[in-house]
This record gives C-alpha cells, sequence and structure tokens, in this order.
C-alpha cells in the first residue's frame, strides 16, 4: 500500500499493511534552512525531498509558506462592508490592524527567534466594549475555497500522503489564543460571562459561512486546530462551550463525509474523562510523559478505538536520547494503538532535533 493508501484505509477502520509513519519536520526544515544549519546531503533538496529520503509521509502541505503557524493556504479569506484587517510588517514583529465603521482595535505579533513562527505580544481586544468591534469584523468575513492551492497540493503529495489542513479556531479558543489571551478571557468569564456568553454565540454564527465551504470543500480530512490545553481550558470551559460546539460542527461534516481530529497537545490530565464526547475520529498531539502530563496508557484508556495521531514525545528526538529509548516508546505506541494509529512526533521534531531519529523510526514501523 501507498501511504495515501494506508491513510485513507486508517481513517475508515479498514486493515493497512504496515503503520502510517508520520511525522511533521516543517518547522525543523525552515529554522534550520534560515540558520544555515540543514545536513549537507539536504541541501537543496525541498521538504517532501527530505520526507522520501526519510521514508515518511508529511501531514499538510504548505507550498512556500516558511510560517506554518497561520497558514493561508486551501482558504481565502476577504472582508466586506468596511471590514477589514490589516497586517504590517514591523522590524520586531507585524502590526496589525482591524478596521470597522464602528470603531479600530490595534495588536501585535512578535516574531520566534528565526522567524519562522509567531506569537501575540500584544492582543486586539483591550476591553468588554472592544467585542462591538471584533463582533462586526467576524460577521463581515468571507472565506473562499483555494481551488489551485487544492490542485497544486494533490499534485505534489501524490502518493505521499493525502490533503487535509487546519482552519479557524473555535470562538472560546481564539479568545484564549488569538483575541485577548488566556488571563484576560477567564477575567472577562468571571466579570461579564453573560456578555461573553453573547460574544461566542454571534463569533460562532459568522462561523457558519466558513464550515458551509468546509462541507463542500474536496478535501476528505479536516483539522480543528485549536491546541487544547487543560492549564486553561477546564473541565468546565470544555464542557460548557467547547463540546456542544465541536458536536454541531462534527455533525454538519460528518454528513459530508468528512473525517475530523482535533489538535490536542497541552497538558491533557483535566480533560481525558472527556476526550471523546464531541465524538472526533482522531485526536492530533495528545502528548504522553515525559513531555506531557499523562501516561501514554491513559491516553489510549480514554481515547478507546478513537484513532491517535503521533504519540511519541518530541524530546524523544533529541540528539542526547538513547535510540534504544525511543524504540521502546514507538513499540509501545504502536502495540496500544494500532491499527487506530497514524504514527508521529507529538507535536513535532524540534530544530534541535536529530533528523536521523526520523529515519530510525522509519525503519523501525517498516519492521512491524
Amino acid at each position: 500500500m501507498t501511504f495515501r493508501e494506508r491513510i485513507t484505509a486508517t481513517f475508515k477502520k479498514q486493515k493497512t499493511d504496515k503503520v502510517v509513519w508520520q511525522p511533521r519536520i516543517e518547522h525543523w526544515y525552515n529554522v534550520n534552512t534560515v540558520r544555515n544549519a540543514i545536513p549537507e546531503k539536504y541541501t537543496n533538496k525541498t521538504v517532501l525531498d527530505i520526507y522520501d529520503d526519510l521514508n515518511a509521509s508529511p501531514r499538510y502541505y504548505y507550498g512556500t509558506s516558511t510560517d506554518i503557524s497561520e497558514p493561508q493556504t486551501f482558504l481565502k479569506i476577504t472582508y466586506k462592508n468596511g471590514a477589514e484587517i490589516r497586517q504590517i510588517p514591523q522590524k520586531d514583529g507585524i502590526r496589525l490592524i482591524y478596521n470597522s465603521p464602528k470603531g479600530q482595535l490595534t495588536g501585535k505579533k512578535g516574531f520566534g527567534e528565526w522567524g519562522c513562527s509567531w506569537h501575540f505580544s500584544e492582543f486586539p481586544v483591550k476591553k468588554i466594549s472592544d467585542f462591538e468591534i471584533l463582533e462586526y469584523i467576524l460577521q463581515n468575513t468571507v472565506t473562499e475555497f483555494n481551488y489551485d492551492f487544492y490542485r497544486e497540493a494533490e499534485k505534489q503529495l501524490g502518493d505521499r500522503g493525502i490533503c487535509q489542513f487546519y482552519f479557524d479556531r473555535s470562538p472560546l479558543q481564539n479568545l484564549f489564543l488569538m483575541y485577548m489571551g488566556i488571563e484576560n478571557t477567564i477575567y472577562a468569564n468571571f466579570d461579564q460571562p453573560q456578555r461573553i456568553k453573547e460574544f461566542l454565540k454571534i463569533a460562532g454564527d459568522a462561523q457558519d459561512q466558513l464550515f458551509e465551504v468546509l462541507q463542500k470543500c474536496p478535501v476528505s480530512v479536516l483539522n480543528f486546530g485549536e491546541n487544547i490545553d487543560g492549564q486553561f481550558d477546564s473541565p468546565q470551559l470544555f464542557n460548557e462551550y467547547l463540546v456542544p460546539y465541536y458536536k454541531k460542527r462534527l455533525s454538519q461534516l460528518h454528513k459530508a463525509g468528512k473525517f475530523c481530529h482535533i489538535h490536542m497537545d497541552g497538558a491533557l490530565k483535566p480533560l481525558l474523562p472527556y476526550i471523546n464526547d464531541a465524538g472526533f475520529d482522531a485526536i492530533e498531539a495528545a502528548t504522553p510523559l515525559p513531555q506531557g502530563d499523562v501516561t501514554i496508557e491513559e491516553i489510549k484508556n480514554a481515547m478507546g478505538d478513537t484513532i491517535l495521531m503521533d504519540g511519541i514525545p518530541a524530546i524523544l528526538f533529541l540528539p542526547n536520547c538513547p535510540d534504544e529509548e525511543l524504540e521502546r516508546f514507538t513499540r509501545k505506541v504502536v502495540d496500544l494503538f494500532f491499527p487506530n494509529l497514524i504514527l508521529g512526533i507529538s507535536d513535532e521534531i524540534s530544530p534541535v532535533g536529530d533528523i536521523e531519529k526520523v529515519r530510525f523510526v522509519s525503519k523501525l514501523v517498516n519492521s512491524f
């Protein structure tokens, strides 16, 4: 079977000949390209060439993007009725201008050390009254599917993998990670819970058009790139706001024949009892000890037959980690989860990771 056939069969719960091995090396590749630290044999090679050399499958296709934090690839975002989000490059980051007839918000993204990632250094929503401006912009956001990029991705991936992508987060996760920040969102939810509920309803309804596009698009596997973390996504918030949202959207996408997975790469222990409540087909990036806060056995007990995507902690790919420890853990993940498994690195290999350890796992997988 090809990688493409194995991945499709895994989601359909059909028999495969081997474990799918799908590490994510794009950030490693981008950072090491910028700092001129790519191994000599990979000089002038594309990231897909390196996947081929490692006998591994790419999960996502980004085209020529060197920043995978927020790719605008399979989807095109535009605005109407005077709404607009402008990104203005600066020496120390990107200034964000949120324009609307109701007023303006500003924010800022700071770059990672090598310019291949970013984080919010200033969130646009500073006070509750700012919601009115943000709501107007969200209600006047238009999403289209990028068929040109899809055709490019299909051609480039071939039998290496299948097209899949992540898209706008749920309203609550956007509050935490894009609009207000974790601390201010938690305070706002205690101080003015009704206004938070009102915003989440308006922001959720504004995503109806996005999900209509997702339902109709030709891509069969979609990722809710939520970045769930039990340290701020408490069981109360998870069950009150997130599970109902996921159930609604999964119902739409499943009826359209889509498979869906969710990115849960943070602390998981508080959320393990509820991890299957929404009905995702797979969970991506669940990170076990010694990097996360739960054992791989606890993850298996909570997930049951839900597909695990990844499973091997990224720290096991650091140069100082013995191959014997990496092999032991890899075998444990496969023994626990196969055939409901797309093996990978939770979350992805570090830029200072040893890429030859990816090849080591490839050889292990081929021997199973």
